[in-house]
């Protein structure tokens, strides 16, 4: 699948670790306030639901083009232009106050990032060897989890202390984070560029590639979808759950949503050591949905809490399933996608989980027009629970016809060695603890 031979670039993880961390970290301060200050102006379901679908929107639709847009075009040229652009736009909302404008604004920032998220987990198994990517994987989840982690709690002191423009004036500055590794990382990938990792080149005429040719991937994309798709609405009900039926203040609100991406941020490396002991692909895909199922018991678990506080180890406990369910997923993908399409397959499989989670977003928000937000946190539970024993019957047919060789591994698209395959099922010499800069 054209991983490096050579030693793994820790340098350029660290860096993209670094710039995931602080825009993830901006991205979520920015989303949080205004979601604080729809609900704090008295807003419904439905306008914030509208804000969600604005930021989401762009990542599907656009989808097909930055997709092939991360594989054609230079990542560093991409990283540094959609940066300064996304900048821009958060200066320019930060002094927006018509609605429509700040919907727009959001809408464009969300453009940019259906850019830069393919390419960024594209680069990153170009920069490491098979052995290295759960751990490579787990450092790009942990620094996301830490920047959505450290948003919401943000958010939540600036909001009540500062007003809103603050924390868009700090997602601004965030977004230079992303500028700073475009221009540094020396791994680069797209254009007339090969990939270069630790000095290794691979060339080559892009190989085709279609997810419908992979059943035991579509099989997973379509299972995360139709799992995030039924279970969605609690990222509308959550905020009304937590402070109009718990009672609970903003900065509450913060620390009780940051307790989920703590448990995001503990799975990525618990499961990263699990992914790289795991050798069949089948295996990892099986190991995605059953803690998407986690996730969602802990969704259900949560309607029964009489108070915010006793959110805190359920919500930990949804945060471990999905940080494990992140790190399966990318692992995954990199397996079994050839290298210059990579960018082209992140882009279809956050597509299809955003245009899912538009679904929740839609029903949540119509929902809470007629129910309370209590009964609602324990219906998208159970959704998701049937939704996860639904999909598990394809998921188990495609994994057995792979098994049993009726269908090729990838479904045929430049299938991967049989040794560099099993060089990626082995678990890192290194070891998977807690990271340390410049490791």
């Amino acid at each position: 699948m054209s991983f490096t031979t050579a030693r793994s670039r820790w340098s350029d993880v660290w860096l993209v670790t670094a710039a995931r961390g602080i825009s993830s970290c901006g991205d979520f301060l920015a989303a949080s306030a205004l979601t604080l200050t729809l609900q704090s102006a008295g807003a419904g379901g439905l306008a914030v639901s509208g804000l969600l679908l604005a930021a989401t929107l762009p990542l599907v639709a656009l989808a097909p083009l930055t997709g092939r847009l991360a594989d054609r075009v230079d990542s560093r040229t991409l990283l540094v232009v959609v940066g300064l652009a996304q900048a821009g736009i958060c200066l320019a909302l930060a002094h927006t106050p018509q609605p429509a404008l700040v919907i727009l604004l959001v809408g464009l920032l969300a453009a940019g990032l259906a850019v830069t998220q393919p390419v960024l987990a594209a680069l990153v198994p170009a920069m490491v060897r098979p052995t290295d990517l759960p751990r490579a994987s787990a450092l790009q989840q942990s620094a996301g989890t830490l920047g959505v982690l450290a948003g919401p709690a943000l958010a939540g002191v600036l909001v009540g202390g500062f007003g809103v423009r603050l924390p868009l004036l700090i997602d601004a500055a965030s977004y230079l984070a992303l500028v700073g590794a475009g221009l540094l990382i020396r791994t680069r990938r797209g254009g007339r560029r090969s990939v270069t990792t630790s000095g290794v080149g691979s060339g080559g005429t892009a190989p085709v590639w279609r997810l419908r040719r992979d059943p035991l991937l579509l099989a997973t994309v379509v299972g995360v979808a139709g799992v995030i798709g039924a279970v969605g609405a609690i990222n509308v009900v959550e905020v009304f759950f937590i402070r109009e039926t718990l009672h609970s203040t903003t900065t509450m609100y913060g620390l009780v949503t940051g307790c989920w991406t703590l448990g995001v941020l503990a799975g990525a490396w618990i499961f990263a050591r699990v992914a790289g002991r795991l050798r069949g692909d089948a295996a990892l895909a099986g190991g995605n949905l059953a803690l998407l199922g986690g996730c969602c018991l802990a969704v259900l678990a949560s309607a029964a809490v009489p108070s915010a506080a006793l959110l805190v180890p359920i919500w930990l406990a949804g945060g471990i399933c999905n940080g494990g369910d992140n790190v399966f997923g990318n692992v995954l993908l990199a397996r079994r996608v050839p290298e210059a399409a990579r960018g082209r397959a992140f882009a279809v499989y956050v597509g299809a989980v955003q245009g899912a989670s538009m679904v929740g977003y839609l029903a949540g928000g119509f929902l809470l027009e007629l129910l309370a937000p209590r009964p609602l946190v324990a219906a998208a539970g159970v959704a998701g629970l049937i939704a996860v024993a639904v999909l598990a019957v394809p998921l188990a047919k495609a994994a057995r016809a792979e098994r049993d060789g009726r269908v090729p591994v990838g479904g045929g698209a430049e299938a991967p060695a049989p040794e560099e395959r099993a060089e990626a099922a082995r678990v890192p010499d290194a070891g998977l603890a807690t990271p340390t800069p410049g490791r």
